[in-house]
């Protein structure tokens, strides 16, 4: 009853109702099974047969057939119809996103006339670079100092 492509209908399990065929028998109460996942999202995996409803249905496929196979022969048998399942759509490849530029809107915006008085730029630099000599000058003096 639970021989090499014959098509089940899972019972238990995360993947209970969903179709799967027996891919491989392994003993006598485990079975290796395969959707293939593509067609009815059940991965290749070792079930229990008390967890697998037998279906009438049977498809041509030697012992430890690969996903590909099984699929080929699903459309030979035409078991598709049969089960009512749509047939898988080739996967397009998966392209990185680029990141959406984002549009900015263009603003015309006045400028405002800035008044700096000259004489206070001038104040305020000149002092900072007095200080920056002053510092310069003394340390060399501190400097010889000390070596005499």
């Amino acid at each position: 009853m639970f021989e090499v492509g014959r098509v089940c209908l899972k019972t238990a399990g995360r993947e209970a109702g969903k179709y799967c065929v027996i891919v491989k028998k392994m003993d006598e109460s485990f079975v290796m099974v395969t959707g293939p996942k593509s067609l009815t999202r059940v991965k290749r995996r070792r079930c229990n047969i008390n967890h697998l409803e037998p279906l009438t249905e049977r498809i041509k496929i030697k012992s430890d057939a690969s996903d590909g196979e099984v699929l080929k022969a699903y459309k030979e048998d035409s078991v598709f119809a049969r089960l009512g399942l749509e047939k898988p759509k080739k996967a397009k490849k998966a392209e990185p996103e680029k990141p959406k530029e984002k549009k900015v809107k263009e603003v015309k915006v006045k400028k405002e006339k800035k008044v700096k008085h000259k004489k206070e730029e001038k104040k305020v630099k000149k002092p900072e670079k007095k200080k920056v000599k002053e510092k310069k000058a003394k340390k060399p003096e501190k400097r010889a100092k000390k070596k005499k």
